[in-house]
């Protein structure tokens, strides 16, 4: 394919996100072109938990994380693509009466804007998800309309479809910069040429601030490690398995073939562009899974990766156009929920390029709260 010598807009990352915002662009006519560095999805989208859920304590998460949902049960028709979608549930295992109180205003919430998460007993979280050893636990939280799906499909899926609509899709181009001039954005220069175009999206996950640098917009996102392994095969593993969170200690699992993925925060891991794998972390691992789920000690474990979050200050995405540079879009930070809301804030980048009302409000997710110390914190998160 020849290089593009212009667009109408160029999108910068590879991952769900970006992709996603091609997508939609691409299909309401817009000329796009999305650069990616390396792979399509080989920033964080690829070693995500492929956790989708719409159980947050924040109305517009709530509203993208259900919109999304919708969104990812017709992804075998729009764009068209198997994302091996799992309507499991998200189980939130709940031990601290604080957190206890949160979760049921956070479901109160879910409820009144149509999500059919409920509080449940410790009993019943136990028939759930029956690996779980219910010491200390006050409550639960379940939603029986999430789950998990393949992020590298659901990647696929959307650039296949971005293409289809004529968008011109580069993985392994670099972006080195962002023209701007009088406020307004020119072009994008690149490891293989220049790109003349009036505007940009920043959709690239940890390494944000650094394309935001470029073009003088302040995105104040920080990468942050984060590990996952997974098991030996179980056979005597009970069907089907929810994606499982133990909310005290962020340790979860869900099923992965015929084995379950697990992870777990790790408290001690500061903030840096760290991709290798350690074992630092598994010790404190093993705690939480004697504490919660003791028998999956006695499991082999086969392999693992690290991948990065992208975390903002109030562990909230941030999502809208810079003030000062014209036509500068971003929709990146978004502090390990990113991929589950994807389609939706496809969809919200495509309206506000065409200066359309957006069916979510996401002005409250603007970089200016920031700024002007009006931090909006999202606590379910892990």
């Amino acid at each position: 394919m020849e290089f593009p010598a212009s667009a109408d807009v160029v999108i910068v990352g590879g991952g769900v996100m970006g992709t996603s915002i091609a997508f939609h662009l691409a299909e309401a006519g817009v000329d796009v072109v999305l650069l990616e560095r390396g792979e399509l999805g080989s920033g964080s989208t690829c070693k995500a938990a492929g956790g989708v859920r719409a159980q947050f304590s924040d109305e517009v998460n709530i509203k993208l994380g259900a919109r999304s949902l919708e969104a990812f049960g017709r992804f075998g028709e729009r764009p068209g693509q198997e994302i091996d979608l799992h309507r499991v549930g998200y189980l939130f295992l709940l031990s601290d009466p604080e957190d206890v109180a949160a979760f049921e205003r956070g479901v109160a919430l879910q409820n009144d804007l149509g999500v059919p998460s409920r509080m449940i007993s410790v009993r019943e979280a136990r028939e759930l998800s029956p690996l779980i050893a219910t010491d200390g636990l006050l409550a639960a939280a379940f939603s029986p309309d999430d789950g998990h799906c393949t992020p590298e499909s659901v990647v696929l899926g959307y650039a296949t479809g971005a293409r289809r609509h004529g968008a011109r899709v580069l993985p392994h181009c670099e972006v080195l910069a962002i023209e701007v001039d009088g406020g307004d954005v020119k072009a994008v220069g690149t490891a293989h040429g220049r790109i003349e175009t009036p505007a940009v999206v920043c959709a690239a996950g940890a390494w944000s601030a650094a394309v935001g640098d470029m073009a003088g917009v302040d995105l104040p996102v920080v990468p942050l490690r984060r590990q996952i392994v997974f098991t030996e095969p179980m056979p005597d593993l009970p069907r089907p398995v929810p994606m499982t969170i133990d909310f005290a200690s962020t340790f979860y699992f869900h099923a992965e073939g015929r084995g379950l993925m697990i992870g777990m925060s790790d408290p001690d891991e500061q903030p840096g562009f760290k991709l290798e794998r350690d074992d630092a972390w598994l010790p404190r691992l093993g705690e939480a899974m004697a504490r919660r789920a003791p028998s999956l000690l006695d499991v082999g474990l086969t392999s693992g990766w690290a991948g990065l979050y992208e975390v903002t200050p109030d562990h909230n995405a941030l999502i809208g156009e810079a003030p000062d540079v014209s036509r500068f879009f971003y929709a990146t930070g978004f502090s390990g929920h990113g991929f589950l809301q994807g389609p939706a804030v496809g969809e919200v980048i495509r309206d506000l390029y065409l200066t359309r009302t957006p069916a979510i409000d996401v002005s409250p997710l603007n970089a200016r709260r920031l700024d002007t110390n009006h931090p909006r914190p999202e606590t379910n998160y892990v």
